[in-house]
């Protein structure tokens, strides 16, 4: 694993970082794996210091950086990227991971069906819930907005969840989502934007991006380059920053 190389020039941040790994490491040995998906030892032992409710975070609570990611439930893009982005973020515990909906139009209405089904996981489960439920549906969706398969029903859904599912409050925060994306310029997934918590800084990524490419954009935001939301190009990030993808 590569560190940024503001780690590097803090000795004590990049012990601080290996010894986070190693109690990870250690307690994802002993942990117990059940049949479903499970949270990431690194994420579910920061639940109890996640805020109540949205934004959903996955990672600790504390990390100075932030992903920020807009997403598809129905784009085989972001289906493709979850898994590994999710891994990425569990090596990496000076970053974690905040998801916003972007169902594109041309996956219709199944993007905005699985959107509201992760939300309302969410919302009566909360942070892990709501992970898991994105990684259900991610590996049960046909994609390329067909859907899940007929007469499939998600296994957790309890009757909170079912009154969520019935009510207008997960399509009001999709909507608020979508619209955040457009005023920002984003209309392909995934895209993502790197944020600096000590900074205010934000910068924008299109494109399913490497990890390499990602430690390249914290080192940027570190080192105090780039304005909010300002797009890296592929000059700045000659490793894995792709461009806007078509779906």
């Amino acid at each position: 694993m590569r560190m940024p190389s503001f780690a590097r020039r803090h000795p004590w941040i990049g012990l601080l970082i290996v010894v986070t790994i190693g109690v990870v490491s250690w307690m994802l040995l002993r942990a117990p794996h059940p049949a479903t998906e499970p949270m990431s030892p690194a994420a579910a032992g920061s639940e109890a210091s996640k805020p109540a409710g949205r934004p959903w975070l996955y990672g600790r609570a504390d990390a100075r950086f932030t992903v920020i990611g807009y997403a598809d439930l129905e784009c085989p893009y972001c289906r493709a990227y979850f898994p590994a982005l999710k891994r990425w973020i569990d090596a990496h515990p000076e970053v974690n991971w905040q998801w916003h909906h972007l169902p594109l139009s041309m996956h219709e209405p199944a993007a905005t069906a699985g959107a509201r089904l992760a939300e309302c996981a969410g919302e009566t489960g909360g942070h892990a819930t709501f992970w898991q439920a994105v990684a259900w549906l991610y590996a049960h969706t046909r994609g390329d907005g067909q859907g899940l398969p007929e007469g499939l029903r998600y296994p957790e859904l309890t009757p909170a969840m079912q009154d969520c599912l019935d009510s207008e409050r997960p399509d009001a925060v999709i909507r608020a989502q979508t619209v955040k994306a457009a005023e920002q310029g984003i209309a392909a997934t995934p895209a993502l934007q790197l944020r600096d918590r000590e900074t205010g800084k934000t910068l924008l990524l299109q494109g399913p991006v490497e990890g390499d490419a990602l430690l390249s954009a914290i080192d940027l935001l570190a080192a105090g380059g780039r304005t909010v939301s300002e797009p890296a190009h592929s000059a700045d990030m000659p490793t894995g920053v792709a461009g806007d993808m078509p779906r």
